[in-house]
């Protein structure tokens, strides 16, 4: 996972909707942050603690993000732009 918030570099301001907890949390991340750590980042935030490797997945403008290797700078992420981090597996509907 790349480093957050680094000293010195810019910053990219995003939003990320967590569907665990039906929020939306606001991070400043370096360009060379991947999308595994923007996940991280993201559930730690919004639920206060770290999840299994592979339990959720990260959309971006409406496509799963498959390889979250890619940094943010790889899919030109512009300022102000929001992902979804939601479950892998389908949810049961209650």
């Amino acid at each position: 996972m790349t480093a957050l918030k680094t000293a010195g570099s810019s910053q990219i301001p995003v939003r990320v909707f967590v569907t665990d907890v039906w929020d939306t949390v606001a991070l400043r991340l370096t360009p060379e942050t991947t999308v595994a750590g923007l996940k991280a980042a993201a559930l730690a935030q919004a639920t206060g603690r770290a999840h299994e490797r592979g339990s959720h997945v990260v959309k971006y403008r409406g496509g799963l993000i498959a390889n979250e290797g890619q940094t943010l700078a790889g899919l030109s992420v512009p300022h102000g732009a929001a992902f979804i981090v939601l479950p892998a597996g389908r949810q049961p509907v209650r």
